[in-house]
Formats: C-alpha cells, structure tokens, sequence
C-alpha cells in the first residue's frame, strides 16, 4: 500500500500577522509573523524544541513511563528516557477537518487519534482561531472509555526578535517574562514534581506553577509584547538560558497520573483553551 502524502502546511493570514500550522508535525503552529518579526522557534532537535505544539493525553512528563490506572499496569515508551513525554500527538499528522480565511480572521480545525503508544482509546481536535491583534486555540479531547488525561500547549518562543530568514533585522533587546504565581510545585532529584506545593522561588524556571495572578506576559522592549490567557489551572515555564522561552498552559502538572489523575469519561470530554494578544511597543 502506498503511503499518503503528509497534509501540506496551512497558512492563516490577518492585517498584521501571518501563521503557519503544520498538521505534518503533530498538528503545530510552526510559525507567527507579526509585523515582520518571527516570535516562534522554528527548528531545533527532534519534534520536542519547536513551534508551538499541543500536548495530549498527557502534557510533560510521566515518571518512568509508567501508572497504575482501573487495576492495570500500563507502560509507555520512553520518549525521554527515564521518562515518557508531552503525549502522543505532538509528532504524528493530523488531519485537517475544514478551514477557512475571511478578511478579518481566519481559521483551521485539525484532529488525530491517540495513537497505538496510548492504551485507550480516543481522539483528539484543535480548533486556530487567528484574528486582529491575536489568536485562540482551543482543544478538545473525546475519551471512549475512561482514562486518565492532562494537555496543552508547548510554545518555544524567541528569546530575542531578528525578523524573518527573507527579512531579518538587528536583534531585539532579550525578552523579558513578566510571570507571578501563588504557588509552584516542589520537584524533586529528578526533576519532576514531588506533588507539594511551595512558594515559588526566583526564576530561572523548569517548574509548574498554579494560581497564576495575572496573565503572563512576554516583552521585547522597543519591539513587541504578548500576553496570555488559558482556561488551564497549571502553567510550566522554562527560562533557563537558552535561545527560547517556553510559558505553557496545562490542565494539570507534569506526571499527573501519578500525583493526581483526572478521569475523563465517555460523553464528558476534557477542554481548553488558550489566547494570546500581542501589540507593538512604542
């Protein structure tokens, strides 16, 4: 049998902004032009270091790859060994279910299937939204039988704005992360949370945070700043030195079917979204 052709890339475009998803890679936005800037990482290693992916039906880590789930053992591959990883969608097609491009907006809706690495069944959707000064993604993921389930989104933002590769222009001043939370999660030798609760520490972060204040916002002084919002209760930050920082919305911390399972049910699917703004600095 002869193997299908990946989807081609879709491209969204706005008065001020042009996005690129590609359902080829795990249903991701691989790319944001805003005002001739790039905000997003468009390469790096392997599927993990890139774009902006969606994480499901887990999001970060799961210790060893293994829980215990209705009595059953259940191992899964280990994406990152010691661990398995940000879920089973973020590097397989998707495929896309309709779109469409307006004058004031423009929009894409993608789904995909578990996978074989995932022991139940069912699928998930993302619905791109993207508008004037803005876009919204939503998420939702439909359960056949009951299963444990977490997601989200994974964003590799620029640290520093240099343009497009046609178009480049002279770096940005470095990205500041303006980010406040009521609590993060303790973590452990290995990286992963313990599942206490403690008062967040000054950054650099690879930490979860919960009751997140005000939307975390991104500045490029003199350039750009973004903020978002999400429906999710749990953020991960990563701003350890590096070309990139990482601000992603999860419905739930990393190794949550360890520390604290959500069901979901046949008939009651699991939901999110996120929202980003952006707007250009004087």
């Amino acid at each position: 049998m002869t193997a299908l052709p990946p989807p081609p890339p879709i491209v969204l475009g706005s008065a001020t902004a042009r996005l690129e998803i590609s359902p080829a890679d795990g249903g991701r936005m691989a790319s944001l032009v805003v005002r001739g800037s790039e905000l997003l990482v468009t390469e790096g290693l392997g599927p993990m270091m890139w774009g902006s992916y969606p994480m499901a039906p887990f999001a970060g880590r799961i210790r060893d790859g293994a829980f215990v789930f209705g009595g059953r053992e259940i191992s899964l591959p280990l994406t990152m060994p010691p661990n398995a990883i940000h879920g089973t969608v973020l590097d397989r097609p998707w495929a896309v279910d309709d779109q469409v491009k307006g004058v004031s907006h423009a929009e894409a809706r993608l789904s995909i299937d578990l996978g074989l690495d995932w022991p139940f069944s069912g699928r998930v959707s993302q619905h791109i939204v993207l508008g004037r000064g803005g876009l919204k993604v939503s998420m939702t993921l439909e359960a056949d039988e009951p299963m444990p389930a977490t997601m989200g989104w994974h964003p590799w933002f620029r640290r520093e704005l240099t343009g497009t590769v046609t178009e480049p222009v002279p770096a940005s001043v470095p990205a500041r992360l303006q980010f406040e939370a009521a609590r993060m999660y303790e973590r452990g030798p290995d990286g992963l949370p313990t599942g206490r609760l403690v008062a967040p520490s000054d950054g650099p972060w690879d930490d979860c945070f919960t009751g997140v204040r005000a939307p975390p916002r991104l500045v490029w002084p003199g350039r750009f700043a973004l903020s978002l919002t999400s429906t999710c209760n749990h953020w991960v930050v990563y701003d350890e030195p590096d070309d990139a920082i990482c601000v992603e919305p999860q419905t739930g911390p990393p190794d949550s079917v360890n520390l604290a399972p959500r069901v979901v049910l046949p008939g009651v699917p699991l939901t999110a979204s996120m929202t980003w703004h952006w707007w250009k600095l004087d």
